[in-house]
């Protein structure tokens, strides 16, 4: 991975959480986030399922904000956003990965698990990538490159896994939005 992939996804990310283009990420942006993939999914921010994706994207923003100094309800700009998932994410490596990403991940993956075995099969999977917007002709590609253990399911180690990959310039699909 070079630095300059990183960033250019990072840039990327942020461009696309910052709906209103002032140049900020607030809690209120991630929040949009979460009801835009609920809306896709027809679920209400009120069920267990929508909850629990609110929550975790107010979560992860959350802590980034605290941990970037400029507290929970805070604004980050874009320097401050690369710099806090520099040092949270990828300075912390798989561990960054987990608990930074994973339970937004997890909450997602709950809520695309609509036959409730605990993992993504192929239709669901396709469904998240319309739910955030990814071209769905990359959606069996993707698939197959994330089933790491080719049982035909994706589990949410594999999801995160798959979004690290993003990030580190192996694999191009975008899984938070």
């Amino acid at each position: 991975m070079t630095t300059a992939v990183k960033n250019e996804r990072l840039d990327k990310r942020f461009d696309k959480w910052d709906i209103d283009g002032d140049g900020l990420i607030e809690k209120a942006n991630l929040e949009g986030e979460a009801r835009r993939i609920l809306t896709a999914f027809d679920e209400t921010a009120t069920s267990p399922r929508g909850h629990a994706v609110l929550e975790a994207f107010r979560d992860m923003y959350e802590h980034l904000a605290e941990r970037a100094g400029v507290g929970a309800g805070g604004s980050l700009d874009r320097q401050q956003f690369l710099d806090v998932i520099e040092a949270e994410v990828f300075q912390g490596g798989d561990a960054g990965f987990g608990r930074v990403v994973r339970p937004t991940i997890q909450a997602i993956l709950d809520l695309c698990d609509t036959d409730g075995d605990g993992e993504i099969n192929r239709a669901e999977f396709t469904r998240w990538l319309d739910a955030v917007g990814v071209d769905r002709s990359q959606a069996d590609s993707a698939f197959r490159a994330m089933d790491l253990n080719g049982n035909g399911t994706l589990t949410v180690e594999e999801l995160v896994a798959a979004v690290k990959a993003y990030h580190f310039g192996t694999l191009d699909v975008e899984l938070l939005g």
